[in-house]
């Protein structure tokens, strides 16, 4: 048996409210620099934030900075709720098993559907099937704010047309694989975290796409603004990113493009969307469900 099967994996699981999830997901993201999941129980308001890591432990300077990091959430008046957390030993093959408790078929439109690995299906005629093993990324189209980029991508799909797309926060890749099957080109996808990366390099492979997707390491803040532009944009990130790098991702964005910015809790979005709108563009659709909030916008006619 290889070593790769008996290696344990780590869950660090923080336990907070949907209100400071996003948050916290941020904060578990800076300090392990790999991208967290998020469980959120709507009957009890209560959330889970978790980060898998592939090692034993945490260092003690790890530890003080998630404590001083909950404590600066909650001081800044945000309801953490309990706020604790807690490390729990995970074996590969039990932590495969729990996914496939939660990850099931997604009927996104009539021309995309989304299914696990180890799910078959029968797809409709002209529908597109991606299919995803989300590894230790995250991104299966379950959680509202992926599930409105992927009916996005679904409605604008080229019909006897190019329209290239960008894919700023590729995550395990659903996005491009989906907008690549969807007829899109070219495509162009990053993520700041490597693991996300070789996850999404693995789901590219899985769906017979490794030589017509290319999934970079890059850092948003490190990047410069004009360039090449694209048809349509999908943001799927944190509304601190979302606001701060609003000039760089406008000016990616073509004449005519579409702007998909998700990722962003209902109290948050007003100053997304005004930050946006005040640089000359405009929301043409909006969707809330639950506590996040997404919008597609376009520049001014």
């Amino acid at each position: 048996m290889s070593r790769e099967k008996n290696e344990s994996i780590i869950s660090l699981c923080v336990y907070t409210t949907p209100v400071a999830e996003d948050l916290v997901s941020a904060l578990l993201e800076s300090i392990f620099e790999t991208s967290p999941s998020i469980w959120s129980d709507k009957e009890t308001k209560e959330s889970k934030v978790t980060v898998y890591l592939e090692r034993q432990v945490i260092t003690d300077s790890e530890k003080e900075i998630l404590e001083q990091g909950i404590n600066v959430i909650s001081n800044s008046g945000y309801d953490v709720g309990v706020g604790d957390w807690k490390v729990i030993p995970v074996k590969r093959e039990d932590w495969s098993e729990s996914w496939k408790k939660h990850f099931h078929v997604i009927e996104v439109s009539r021309n995309l559907l989304v299914k696990p690995e180890w799910e078959e299906v029968h797809a409709k005629p002209d529908q597109a099937v991606v299919t995803l093993n989300p590894g230790l990324s995250f991104g299966t189209g379950h959680h509202p704010t992926t599930l409105f980029c992927l009916q996005q991508l679904a409605d604008l799909a080229p019909i006897n047309e190019s329209r290239s797309f960008l894919d700023a926060g590729s995550g395990s890749g659903i996005l491009s694989i989906s907008a690549a099957k969807l007829g899109y080109s070219p495509i162009e996808a990053w993520d700041f975290d490597p693991q996300a990366v070789h996850v999404a390099k693995e789901n590219s492979k899985q769906n017979k796409l490794s030589e017509e997707l290319i999934f970079e390491v890059r850092d948003l803040t490190k990047m410069k603004s004009g360039g090449q532009k694209f048809d349509v944009i999908c943001a799927n990130l944190i509304y601190d990113l979302l606001i701060d790098e609003s000039k760089k991702l406008k000016s990616w964005v073509a004449p005519n493009g579409y702007l998909i910015l998700a990722g962003i809790l209902i109290d948050q979005f007003p100053l997304v969307r005004n930050t946006y709108c005040d640089e000359g563009m405009e929301m043409v659709e909006n969707e809330v469900k639950g506590e996040w909030c997404s919008g597609v916008f376009r520049f001014n006619k």
